[in-house]
């Protein structure tokens, strides 16, 4: 049974992952294909079947090809880019179903997907990543989309604080400005984070729902591609024809574009060819057969303009914030195109030479999701649903996160929901992971007892609890394990929207929740409230506490079931 939520989902607009705490770590877990994410792409067969991923992928680029033999404008069964439209009116037919979908209940079958990975237990909750400039009715949609995949409780987590939750642990540096570029397949998020002794607090964010990797496959279509076409075969009357321009370029874009994307953020060099089964005739009826070589230097007269309003878009933030690329400690990398030798030379010349590179831009996300969601607790009646009462219960408080090298937690023992004898006298132990410290033996009872446990700086550290009755003899226990991250703090005052809902209590109450949210607007900026913890915080007063609190926003508040509360700290 799990205490702490654990995992954690990068629901992204072109690829999606989920990871999960193992051992005080954040582990991607691979994807049937064995890779670390999975394409967001949902496809539905003749036989009304759901392919979700790489499989739906295949169809897509089938679909596409297929299209470009007739250049007859057809109902697709397959669907990408969904959540660009999240939280609209927009819907997605599909004739093999008989129905129209909306972008939710396609993000929910991405949902699914990655939820089957998971094959050695159950899912009920977990932490979901949205871009910062997501509103409340994106962010609705995809509570919904959690719910329609079987989650009972979900937290969304905004993608800049995931990753920078992702870096921040470890590092050496504990003070300073850190800037989250995250351009993503579909949407591009920046985000100004500052840490005081480890203290993470976001500043500002700023972004584009509808700037990201398509946008740069497109161009290579239109800049590149398309005029090839044009000097060698005759194609004009095609591009005449918007429905016939419109299958030329997304049959490009599937085919060939994102592949040369990729390629050259590896190489100076790469050769688009055609496949057997990818040609088609153009309007004089000669075969088009694509033979062509894109330099890296081509490929910057195109992506160039675009990556530009990205970094235009990071410019003003630091501008607003009275801050130069100088000021910034690290700028950090998140999303699929930042791989670009292009993007990081142009981010260097203009914003700061600080790039880091130390992180996986692919799954930082989903690494950073699962670390937050390590620090929240299950919902008590989800662990009651998965509790083995045969094994002695525990209840375990402790402050998840701290930048203290020693942390306090409270421990008692739950004898009205263990089943069987418990015996008189119970003792327990901690064990860190690594081995080098354990805790002396402590009496425990259905009363508070206090543990001081010691922690290694700058990691994680995994907790396992040992339990044994008054003759030595070992007592099974549920939790036997906790997790305390060291060296990085302030992840519950971090988020500019306090989204912290189950998903049950969202749908009977959404009238009740927009209009909380609603009146959050009229009254005081999203920014100025935060999350009240729900875990009781056994830790010292000391002056990094101190610190702690006034990182905060004077007023707190927690959503939850529809409902605000908020109070004067």
């Amino acid at each position: 049974m799990r205490n702490k939520i654990d995992y954690g989902i990068d629901l992204g607009t072109t690829n999606s992952a989920i990871a999960r705490m193992e051992n005080g770590t954040p582990v991607i877990k691979k994807s049937d294909t064995l890779k670390d994410t999975v394409p967001s792409c949902v496809s539905f067969n003749k036989k009304q079947d759901v392919l979700v991923g790489d499989s739906a992928m295949n169809m897509l680029k089938k679909e596409s090809a297929y299209a470009l033999k007739t250049f007859a404008k057809s109902k697709s069964n397959t669907f990408v880019e969904f959540k660009r439209t999240m939280g609209t009116t927009h819907t997605y037919e599909s004739p093999n179903m008989g129905r129209e979908f909306k972008s939710f209940e396609l993000s929910a079958e991405v949902l699914k997907k990655l939820k089957s990975l998971i094959q050695d237990e159950n899912i009920s909750s977990v932490v979901i990543t949205i871009p910062a400039k997501f509103q409340s009715q994106q962010c609705e949609a995809t509570m919904r989309a959690a719910k329609l995949a079987g989650f009972k409780q979900v937290q969304l987590l905004q993608e800049p604080v995931a990753a920078a939750t992702a870096y921040g642990l470890g590092r050496k540096s504990k003070d300073g400005f850190w800037l989250v570029f995250d351009f993503g397949g579909g949407t591009f998020d920046v985000a100004l984070v500052k840490s005081e002794e480890g203290i993470l607090s976001v500043k500002d964010t700023e972004g584009d729902n509808w700037l990201g990797g398509k946008n740069l496959d497109l161009a290579i279509v239109d800049e590149l591609i398309i005029p090839y076409l044009q000097e060698n075969y005759a194609i004009n009357g095609i591009l005449a024809d918007d429905n016939k321009k419109e299958i030329l370029r997304e049959g490009m874009k599937y085919m060939y574009a994102e592949d040369a994307k990729i390629q050259l953020s590896f190489s100076s060099k790469h050769s688009i060819l055609y496949n057997l089964d990818e040609t088609f005739e153009d309007e004089d009826e000669n075969e088009v057969e694509i033979d062509l070589d894109i330099t890296s230097a081509d490929l910057e007269r195109v992506l160039a303009p675009i990556f530009q309003k990205a970094i235009n878009i990071t410019k003003d933030l630091l501008k607003r914030n009275n801050l130069k690329g100088s000021n910034l400690d690290k700028l950090i990398l998140v999303g699929g195109p930042t791989h670009s030798p292009i993007l990081r030379r142009m981010l260097r010349e203009q914003i700061t030479e600080n790039v880091d590179t130390s992180v996986d831009p692919m799954t930082v996300v989903a690494c950073g999701a699962a670390l937050y969601a390590s620090t929240i607790d299950v919902a008590d009646e989800i662990q009651d649903e998965t509790r083995d009462e045969t094994k002695l219960q525990l209840e375990i408080n402790y402050e998840a996160t701290t930048v203290d090298t020693t942390s306090l937690l409270n421990i008692k023992v739950l004898k009205d929901k263990s089943k069987g004898n418990v015996p008189a006298e119970l003792f327990a132990e901690f064990v860190r992971s690594d081995g080098a410290w354990s805790s002396n033996k402590t009496k425990i009872s259905e009363k508070t007892a206090l543990v001081e446990v010691a922690l290694i700086e700058g990691r994680s550290n995994l907790f396992t609890i040992n339990v044994y009755d008054g003759q030595s003899n070992r007592i099974d226990c549920e939790p036997n394990q906790f997790n305390i991250l060291q060296g990085i703090g302030g992840l519950d005052g971090m988020q500019v929207l306090p989204y912290h809902l189950y998903c049950e209590a969202f749908c009977r109450r959404r009238k009740g929740l927009n209009n909380a949210c609603q009146r959050i607007g009229k009254e005081q900026p999203l920014s100025s409230y935060r999350r009240v913890k729900r875990t009781k915080n056994p830790q010292r007063n000391s002056s990094r506490n101190g610190k702690r609190q006034n990182s905060y926003s004077h007023l707190s508040g927690r959503l939850q079931c529809g409902k605000i509360q908020s109070r004067t700290q």
